[in-house]
């Protein structure tokens, strides 16, 4: 039986074919205090605006977050916010754009205006032309997208019935990739599920399960049996469906069906969810995993995204944290890969007045000197944010053979500590950035550090903030406890 550990180091190897509606996502976040004088409607202040690529780029955006590559091949309309989806897949250089730019039509975007204190959404607006694209326009598609199958694991065709995937381009791509030996995922739209005979899995929601087949799909008997239906009808090995808080179900042709719980988060926006679900299943199967592991694989990811604000993505040490080990699940959740999930948490921590503090390390292998030092931030603050140089910055900063272990490990160890309330990976040879976003009031470091050399200190005591330095416990250290290792080795 294949495990996630086997799977997971394979996702950076594979590369993986999306196409389909590409549009842009804009959120204007702010805050609600009042009711217009002009009608029954509420004031936002506008505090800041996020633009990211979304809807199929989204899909490509989530595959490259996963350490894969991602051929995509989309439509845009010849005005700025189509030059802005190009420009901005130049800084995801694991994503090999290739954008037809059609005249006849605007780049659709979707705008949503959002209450940042209660996560609520108060409208969205949308620029589209929901129309198919002209024999030209899929002529261009399909040159970019056809030779681009020989190179790929895996197919995802996400469909937002906004024009891309015409029933030519759909029935030209599965074709193509089943002559291939490829497998072709469909994020669907509409009600006629035919125009996807072929494709291997499909992966309606709820309510597009039940108009796809005319049936009710509530219970899970009934969701069951609108599942076979469907496989029958487009001709699938399977069909998994997404069930917001109740989960997925999978239905694999010849097995039993399986039905998994959604995990227990705090939803803060679901736009997108879709996205990362398509883009993970095709990713897992572009590595070889079953049906089976890769839907326990996207709804992990699934959880993951409804837990950041706006149109995210999910990394490859995001998943495997939210996967392996179970048991440090309550540990795991203290681990940041994203800065933007951190930018949350310190929001929530300074609305009710918490006093923050920061120290950061390798913590290549927990000493007494590593916990004396925690114990002591803590104790200075409320609540006790750890930077941990990744490993790629160990390595820089401490040479070869460096880390001992692995930054999963160092980051699971760490977030164990009742003392330590996040753990925050960076890159970068020192935390100075880090420290700029999190703002501490307590910046907490070794006595080995004189206050003019702890990086970060000036911009603390500029804020109003202090500089701690904790006493060395003596004889403790990382770098004696590698030596010794060493020496006893040889």
């Amino acid at each position: 039986m294949q495990t996630f550990e086997e799977i997971l180091p394979r996702l950076e190897a594979q590369t993986v074919l999306c196409i389909g509606d590409l549009m842009l996502d804009e959120f204007i976040y702010g805050e609600v205090s009042r009711i217009s004088p002009e009608a029954a409607t509420p004031v936002l202040a506008v505090r800041r605006r996020e633009t990211e690529i979304g809807g199929a780029g989204n899909v490509a955006r989530n595959v490259a977050g996963l350490g894969a590559q991602c051929i995509f091949v989309g439509v845009v309309g010849d005005d700025e916010e189509g030059r802005g989806l190009a420009s901005a897949f130049v800084a995801h250089p694991r994503t090999k754009a290739h954008l037809i730019v059609d005249a006849t039509r605007p780049t659709t975007r979707k705008a949503r205006f959002v209450s940042e204190h209660h996560s609520t959404h108060l409208l969205r607006a949308d620029w589209e032309l929901a129309r198919p694209v002209g024999p030209a326009v899929e002529e261009a598609l399909l040159k970019e997208a056809l030779p681009a199958i020989a190179r790929a694991g895996a197919v995802i065709l996400s469909d937002y019935a906004k024009g891309v995937l015409t029933p030519r381009v759909i029935r030209a791509l599965i074709d193509g990739a089943r002559a291939a030996g490829k497998p072709v995922i469909v994020d669907p739209k509409g009600n006629d599920y035919s125009i996807y005979r072929g494709a291997t899995l499909i992966t309606p929601n709820r309510k597009e399960l039940s108009e796809a087949v005319r049936r009710p799909a509530t219970s899970n008997d009934e969701i069951e049996a609108a599942a076979a239906e469907l496989a029958e009808l487009v001709g699938s090995e399977a069909v998994l469906v997404t069930r917001s808080e109740d989960g997925m179900t999978l239905h694999v042709r010849g097995a039993a069906p399986v039905h998994v719980p959604a995990y227990p988060v705090r939803v803060r926006d679901v736009s997108g969810a879709g996205d990362t679900v398509a883009a993970v299943l095709g990713t897992l199967l572009a590595a070889g995993a079953d049906f089976e592991i890769a839907m326990r694989a996207a709804n992990a990811a699934a959880a993951i995204v409804v837990g950041k604000r706006g149109t995210a993505a999910v990394s490859a040490a995001e998943l495997r944290a939210r996967l392996l080990p179970h048991a440090a699940l309550a540990a795991e959740e203290k681990i940041v890969f994203d800065r933007r999930v951190l930018k949350d948490v310190l929001g929530e921590w300074r609305r009710v007045g918490l006093r923050i503090g920061f120290t950061n390390g390798c913590f290549d292998l927990i000493h007494p000197g590593h916990v004396k030092l925690l114990t002591q931030a803590r104790a200075a603050c409320d609540r006790l944010v750890v930077g941990l140089n990744s490993d790629v910055s160990v390595a820089g900063l401490k040479g070869e053979g460096r880390p001992i272990q692995d930054q999963q490990a160092r980051a699971q160890v760490l977030a164990a500590l009742e003392a330590v309330d996040l753990v925050v990976l960076f890159d970068e040879p020192t935390p100075l950035e880090l420290i700029r976003e999190i703002r501490p009031k307590v910046l907490v470091k070794g006595a080995d550090y004189r206050r003019e050399d702890v990086v970060g200190a000036d911009l603390v005591e500029a804020a109003g903030g202090e500089v701690l330095l904790v006493d060395l416990v003596p004889g403790q250290s990382t770098s004696r406890l590698v030596a010794q290792s060493r020496r006893s080795r040889g």
